[in-house]
């Protein structure tokens, strides 16, 4: 099993899918990193040599992945909050941010339903 940035990748995948395991590596990305590797796309991870493997690690080296991404998407989002923008707020209140109606879906980001109780007339 190849380790690369922190991650086991899956030694029965072919490349470009095993490597979009990683933290901020989509198939794009992976596509580029085995071209400057200069290594084929349709190859398994098990079929990589030791050789390969370190040209591969140099090449999605030069990214920002894996825990470096998380605490910069992190921070951006601390940012948003601080500044009181309009996305800042929503992240806080834990409300969808690009436009979405709430009153009827949005349950990823709202959370169960809470089942509000009419008030009992005397």
């Amino acid at each position: 099993m190849a380790r690369i940035a922190g991650v086991d990748i899956p030694k029965h995948k072919r490349g470009v899918i095993a490597l979009t395991y990683i933290f901020g590596v989509g198939a794009t990305r992976a596509k580029k990193a085995l071209e400057t590797a200069e290594v084929s796309e349709d190859t398994k991870v098990s079929d990589w040599n030791d050789e390969e493997i370190g040209k591969i690690r140099e090449a999605i080296g030069s990214y920002t992945i894996e825990g470096e991404l998380r605490t910069e998407i992190q921070l951006n989002i601390k940012r948003l909050m601080d500044i009181g923008c309009n996305r800042g707020i929503r992240h806080r209140s834990g409300l969808p941010l690009r436009g979405q109606r709430t009153k009827n879906n949005s349950r990823t980001r709202k959370g169960r339903r809470k089942t509000v109780a009419n008030k009992k007339k005397a």
